[in-house]
C-alpha cells in the first residue's frame, strides 16, 4: 500500500513538471505530410507551431530552420515566423533556402555563436529566456554573437538521434568558428552524447567549429532517481518515450557513452526546500527531479545551487546572470568563490 501511494505521488510530481509546460505550450498535429494544392505544388506559408514533440532541427540559421518529421521523415523548411516555406528532402529543403537566402542578401552568421538545447518533454521555447538575455548581453557590450536555438523531438528518439542531428545543425553554422552551449535537464546528456561521438570517429569532420564554454542547467548527469522509481509505469515510458526510457532503465549502458567535456563547463542546479528538502521522494536536496548530487560531474570549474525548480530554471534572472558571468569569465558568481568539481 505505502509502495502503491508513493509511486502514485512520484508520478504526479512527474506530471506537473513536464506535462504541465508541454500542455500550456499546446501541442501540434503535424504528424502528417502536407497536402499539396490542387496545382500540385506546394501550400506555402502555411503557418505552424515551429516544431514541438515530433520535429528534429538538421539546419539552422538564425530563426530559419529545417526540421525532419519523427513520424513520418519528411523535412520542411521554416521561415523565422515558423512559416512554412516549403517541404519534402532535406537537400530539397536546402537548395529552396540558399536561394531565398541570396534573393533576400541574407547576412551571413557571425563567428561566435550560442547554442541553446531544451530538456525531455520541452520545446526549443523554454529556452527563449536564455536567448533573449544573451543577445541583449552582446548588444551592450558590443559584441558580435549568434543565437542558435535547436530543437528536437525528445520524446521520439534516443540520445545518439538527438546528438547525431546535432552534429548536423552545428557542421551547417556556415562561417560560425566556435559555440558556447546552454543546455536545460537531457539537452546536456545530448551534448555529451555528441562529445563521445567525435571520440568514435577515425576523421572528426574538419567543418565543426570549436567548442568554448557549457553551462549545464539541471543535468542529470549522474542519471535520474525519479526515472528510475517510475520505470514499471506504463505512462512514463508512452509520454518521455527513448529517451525517457533510457533514463530509467539504461543507464548503466549510457552513461559509458557520455564524454566529459574537455572545455570549460559549470554546472547550476537547483534545491527548492520545500518544505524542507525538497521531493521526499528523492535522496537529498532537489529540484523536484533531479537531486543535486545527481547533477555533479567530474571537472566542472564551478557550481551554482540555487532556489530554483527543475522546470523553470531556465526562466529566473539570476540563472540568467550567472550564465552570462560564466560564458564571458567562467565562473558563476565570484572569481575567489568558484566551486569546481576535481577531474577523475
Amino acid at each position: 500500500m505505502i509502495r502503491r501511494v508513493t509511486l502514485c505521488a512520484t508520478l504526479l510530481v512527474f506530471l506537473f513538471q513536464f506535462l504541465l509546460p508541454l500542455i500550456c505550450q499546446g501541442q501540434e498535429a503535424e504528424g502528417r505530410s502536407p497536402k499539396p494544392n490542387p496545382e500540385g505544388g506546394l501550400r506555402r506559408g502555411a503557418r505552424t507551431m515551429g516544431g514541438k514533440q515530433f520535429w528534429t532541427d538538421l539546419y539552422v540559421f538564425r530563426d530559419w530552420r529545417i526540421q525532419k518529421n519523427a513520424l513520418t521523415g519528411h523535412c520542411r523548411l521554416l521561415d523565422d515566423q515558423d512559416l512554412r516555406q516549403t517541404w519534402g528532402s532535406y537537400d530539397h529543403c536546402l537548395q529552396t533556402f540558399q536561394a531565398i537566402r541570396r534573393q533576400r542578401s541574407l547576412p551571413p552568421l557571425k563567428s561566435r555563436a550560442v547554442v541553446t538545447i531544451h530538456g525531455l518533454g520541452r520545446t526549443r521555447q523554454s529556452m527563449d529566456p536564455v536567448g533573449r538575455a544573451v543577445l541583449q548581453a552582446a548588444r551592450v557590450d558590443d559584441q558580435h554573437v549568434e543565437w542558435i536555438n535547436m530543437s528536437y523531438a525528445s520524446t521520439r528518439g534516443d540520445m545518439t538521434a538527438h546528438a547525431e542531428a546535432l552534429d548536423q545543425v552545428l557542421r551547417g553554422l556556415d562561417g560560425v568558428e566556435e559555440v558556447d552551449f546552454v543546455a536545460h535537464s537531457l539537452g546536456n546528456l545530448v551534448i555529451r552524447r555528441w562529445l563521445h561521438l567525435q571520440t568514435e570517429r577515425q576523421d572528426p569532420p574538419a567543418d565543426l567549429p570549436r567548442v568554448g564554454r557549457i553551462v549545464m542547467l539541471a543535468p542529470p548527469n549522474g542519471g535520474a532517481e525519479m526515472a528510475q522509481r517510475l520505470n514499471e509505469n506504463g505512462l512514463f515510458h508512452f509520454v518521455l518515450g527513448t529517451s525517457g526510457t533510457q533514463l530509467a532503465r539504461e543507464w548503466e549502458l549510457v552513461q559509458q557513452k557520455l564524454a566529459i567535456p574537455q572545455t570549460s563547463f559549470g554546472i547550476i542546479a537547483g534545491d527548492v526546500q520545500l518544505p524542507k528538502d525538497g521531493n521526499p521522494l528523492i535522496e537529498g536536496p532537489d529540484d523536484l527531479v533531479v537531486s543535486v548530487e545527481e547533477t555533479k560531474l567530474s571537472g566542472a570549474d564551478d557550481r551554482y545551487v540555487g532556489p530554483f525548480s527543475h522546470t523553470y530554471i531556465m526562466d529566473q534572472e539570476k540563472v540568467h546572470e550567472a550564465i552570462l558571468r560564466f560564458l564571458k569569465h567562467g565562473y558563476f558568481l565570484d572569481k575567489d568563490r568558484r566551486t569546481a568539481l576535481e577531474s577523475p
